[in-house]
């Protein structure tokens, strides 16, 4: 092999806290060379993310600290340095010329008082000796390069004016404005609809080939890096627990975690059956040992390549977060979380659903935002974000809507409950128009018909407790009998999406992404409504996470009868939940029907392109994606 260009060894980093140092990233060893995509996958705070930016410099100490470990690499302006070594000034000469880095949330990383042109352009006046006029020109080259719709508009916008899958290559373009020798692409495709994860996918891999671009890959999702890695390393709890050659990871994985990982996501082949979790293939003994389950409830596994031994397999690792903080993996399933429903079933309750009349009745909805193009033009233009959309949907049933940003799909779930006035059409809830109701009258009936938004965090309020968040909508609508009769009802609700009681003082920081959206679903049932609308309630959380969380969501309907609208971009979590399937474009609906025939015999041909834009992890895949990236190489 040839000489390395990154070399990390024992990397260790810890974090201060009012409850003692936290052990974040512990004895981190990895290769990166030139020209090579290295996957770094693993659940929030398994330490991938801290490491990539420890390679940044951009830990602020205190409160963290780098306890151990050296960062090789060859700097074409400073010769061979040891990144953690270096001072600002020298970091400054590094960040965006040798090594660039696209993080995971473009809006926040975007400075919005900046044209995106113009922020592109100071990186190349930074660290180029490109003239204005030639920076901007490089800046639409980029932007060109980067598939952007309009790159001479998109110069002049600011962050706000375009969509996240734009920010995210305008991020993209400027990591890649000096051609440099690493790239860091921080969860650079999480919460983006298929296709555009597929062309983000597509493009850092065409720019890692024209300029032999070494690339870091950080992710949660497995899947997402089964065409374009070379390598992959397994983190959890701060140490890298397994690592390999893509194709092995996948066909042969050896550490428990690596095959809970692979076995939680959702596939097209798996219909109606409980979704594996990680809990199911590891448990904590008494030492804190990670020990592998060789007895587990459901067949899964063998979907996806895993081989299991006869001997008992014991992975020890240094306990360096507290078990609470990963409760969601480790505590095992919830009352929610422990039957399975099978492909019959489930094609007898969607049967005996349509013999009924539809609790929801939509009828040619539309939405239109007015805008205007100039002062002096008098002429009403329109967005029409919902155009004429019509659909039923049948009591005890899931109705899965997907599409890609700007489709639509959002705006639809949110007029649905009036949050969004509609322009026109009728919203038939139990034979009553909502639409036309009267606000005092609305507000009664949303208790019946309630919402889950894609953003937990967003969605509750910072300043009241979890219990109070619940208690809220109880309060408003007078509903659950007397002030302790609430409270023990919300106490019922959180042990019935698997938290603790304890949990009801605690405020919202102070818990997971996972176990937020857990604490929303509470908020949902607390007034014990017909229908939810769950608008990528499970699009940002990890595929361990979001397996536990779809396997509740699924448990709730079965024992409370709740009928969901389902609004993901996931195509595979979609036809895990749905009974039937609305295919939405353009505002309109494009495809209807079964989930499953939708998903065999597709017909639109937007239906098409959006199934085959699908990350593919079959072995034969990755076995044809190794053989290429041979060849190129």
């Amino acid at each position: 092999m040839p000489q390395p260009i990154l070399s990390v060894r024992n990397l260790t980093i810890d974090f201060r806290s009012h409850r003692g140092d936290v052990r974040a990233v512990q004895d981190v060893s990895f290769d990166l060379h030139r020209g090579e995509t290295v996957a770094i996958v693993g659940e929030s705070g398994s330490g991938k993310s801290v490491t990539s930016l420890a390679l940044m410099g951009l830990i602020p100490m205190p409160p963290g600290r780098m306890t151990a470990g050296t960062a090789q690499f060859h700097s074409e302006a400073l010769g061979e340095v040891d990144l953690l070594q270096l001072t600002d000034q020298q970091l400054q000469q590094v960040r965006g010329n040798d090594i660039s880095m696209i993080f995971q949330e473009p809006m926040t990383s975007l400075n919005p008082v900046y044209t995106c042109g113009s922020q592109v352009v100071e990186a190349l006046r930074l660290h180029t000796t490109l003239s204005q006029k030639e920076a901007e020109a490089r800046t639409v080259e980029l932007f060109t390069m980067a598939q952007l719709p309009r790159p001479e508009k998109i110069f002049g916008s600011y962050p706000h004016e375009i969509s996240g899958g734009q920010k995210q290559r305008v991020m993209i373009a400027m990591a890649m404005a000096c051609n440099p020798a690493i790239l860091i692409a921080d969860e650079p495709t999480t919460a983006l609809d298929v296709t555009v994860q597929a062309r983000m996918l597509q493009l850092i891999d065409e720019l890692r080939r024209q300029h032999n671009t070494a690339v870091l890959f950080i992710t949660h999702d497995l899947g997402v890096v089964a065409e374009i890695a070379d390598r992959i390393l397994v983190m959890y709890r701060g140490r890298v627990v397994e690592h390999g050659r893509v194709l092995d990871i996948f066909t042969n994985p050896q550490h428990p975690y690596t095959k809970g990982l692979l076995a939680c996501r959702p596939k097209l082949s798996v219909g109606k059956e409980r979704l594996p979790v990680v809990a199911d293939f590891m448990t904590e003994d008494a030492e804190g040992n990670l020990v592998e389950k060789l007895t587990r409830s459901t067949p899964e596994s063998s979907a996806v390549g895993v081989t299991t031994t006869s001997d008992n397999i014991s992975v020890e690792t240094t306990k360096t977060f507290p078990v609470e903080q990963n409760e969601a993996v480790l505590a095992g399933e919830t009352k929610g979380e422990v039957l399975d429903q099978s492909l019959a079933a489930a094609a007898s309750s969607a049967a005996s659903a349509t013999r009924t009349s539809p609790l929801l009745r939509v009828e040619n909805l539309n939405v239109h935002f007015p805008i205007r193009k100039g002062f002096f033009n008098r002429k009403p233009e329109f967005v029409r974000a919902v155009d004429g959309v019509s659909f039923d949907i049948f009591r005890g049933e899931t109705v899965g809507l997907v599409g890609e940003s700007g489709c639509g799909k959002t705006t639809l779930g949110r007029a649905l409950l009036r949050l969004v006035e509609p322009t026109a059409g009728r919203i038939l809830f139990e034979e009553t128009d909502l639409a036309a109701l009267p606000a005092g009258e609305l507000r009664k009936r949303r208790k019946e018909f309630q919402m889950v938004f894609q953003d937990p965090y967003a969605a509750l309020n910072p300043m009241l407790t979890v219990g109070e968040a619940i208690l809220e909508p109880m309060r408003v609508h007078h509903v659950g009998g007397t002030r302790q009769q609430q409270k023990d009802r919300v106490l019922e609700l959180l042990r019935t999406v698997g938290l603790k009681e304890e949990h009801y003082l605690r405020y919202p920081h102070e818990f997971s992404g996972g176990q937020r959206q857990r604490i929303c679903i509470a908020r949902a049932l607390a007034l014990q409504p017909k229908c939810i609308v769950c608008d990528e309630s499970v699009s940002a959380l990890d595929v361990s996470v979001q397996a536990q969380v779809l396997n509740l969501l699924n448990q709730l309907k079965r024992d409370f009868g709740i009928t969901y609208l389902f609004i993901t971009h996931d195509l595979s979590v979609a036809r895990f939940m749905s009974d039937r399937l609305l295919v939405m474009s353009q505002g309109q609906i494009v495809e209807s029907g079964p989930a499953a025939e939708v998903y065999a015999n597709p017909r639109h041909d937007y239906t098409k392109q959006l199934l085959a834009a699908i990350p593919k992890d079959e072995p034969s895949d990755i076995q044809a994606a190794v053989a290429r990236r041979a060849v190129e190489a």
